[in-house]
């Protein structure tokens, strides 16, 4: 699953330590889902996970006497206690954000995975879109944002993504697309998508050409001035941070064709009859997280616009301990 470290300009839990989080997300996700299949194929899963009013209370900020935590510490006691549980490690705010619920039962594992996958998009979106302390509004399309998905859900652990990034070069805001920072590797991408079986007809200009057997042409923006801009901002702060990842531009119809036999040649071009193989060599990229790769997304981010408030329950937080120590 590829980690949302930037989502357009909102605050990520990523830019506040891009060392940490990665590697405590893959933790965390590895250990909660063998806590889950355990649970499921034990025929707890209902028991331990549905919704039930203690723990709409424990999210409602009440303590329930049978919330996640503790049914984890029961259901886990035959473990040694020495052993730390990741997971009861993190603040409560934390916790709670990495909370599963289901209101049915999968009928089986693939099931089980696939809903817990998307239950870890809502965790994911909330990670890049919040801190303990801050927080940003973030757009509710992103939750059904299908690209968005795709990145998260079908790419590995090991692939930090910046979604619709906004950098800020020369105090000018600049709005990418897709930027993936890999363990060897720099992809920035633009997507070039309509109906299906589409044929797009690639050239120099500032507009293609869309066409379809059952629409009528259409001119479209060229998906190379984007994705050219994306490679020379991500070109820039490499070299201003000595990262030697090579970066890759790419244009991507999942869906439909690209005729352009003329493209330039450091723009790759996948479409409809490449992308399989392509899409196959991204989910067997098998290196772990890599130092190199980490300073290189730092050095991103810190180029990043970020737009955020205080949370709510930060400030009355904050406002309690005020009156309390004038009251001392």
């Amino acid at each position: 699953m590829g980690q949302l470290i930037k989502l357009q300009d909102y605050i990520s839990r990523y830019e506040q330590d891009i060392y940490r989080y990665p590697l405590q997300f893959v933790r965390l996700k590895q250990q909660q889902w063998e806590k889950l299949k355990t649970a499921f194929l034990a025929g707890e899963l209902e028991t331990l996970y549905g919704n039930h009013p203690e723990e709409i209370q424990a999210e409602n900020g009440q303590e329930g006497k049978l919330g996640i935590g503790t049914k984890l510490k029961k259901m886990f006691s035959r473990q040694a206690k020495s052993e730390v549980i990741e997971l009861e490690s993190l603040p409560v705010m934390e916790r709670k954000e990495f909370s599963l619920h289901f209101s049915s039962t999968p009928n089986n594992l693939e099931e089980l995975k696939q809903t817990y996958l998307n239950q870890l998009i809502r965790f994911q979106l909330k990670w890049g879109s919040s801190t303990i302390q801050e927080k940003s509004y973030i757009n509710q399309t992103f939750f059904l944002d299908e690209k968005l998905r795709f990145f998260l859900q079908r790419f590995p652990d090991t692939c930090l993504i910046l979604y619709k990034p906004i950098f800020l070069l020369k105090n000018a805001p600049v709005e990418g697309e897709v930027i993936i920072v890999t363990p060897t590797e720099i992809w920035c991408i633009a997507f070039l998508e309509d109906s299906d079986d589409a044929a797009f007809m690639g050239s120099s200009d500032r507009f293609w050409l869309r066409k379809h057997h059952l629409h009528s042409d259409k001119k479209v923006l060229n998906p190379m001035l984007s994705v050219n801009r994306m490679g020379k901002i991500v070109k820039r702060i490499g070299s201003i941070y000595e990262s030697p990842l090579p970066i890759h531009k790419v244009v991507l119809s999942r869906n439909g064709y690209i005729d352009y036999p003329q493209s330039p040649y450091d723009i790759e071009i996948v479409d409809k009859r490449s992308f399989p193989a392509w899409f196959k060599k991204m989910r067997n990229a098998g290196s772990p997280l890599k130092h190199q790769q980490l300073k290189t997304a730092q050095a991103l981010l810190d180029y990043c616009q970020t737009t955020s408030s205080s949370r709510v329950e930060w400030e009355t937080e904050i406002d309690g301990e005020a009156e309390d120590d004038y009251r001392t």
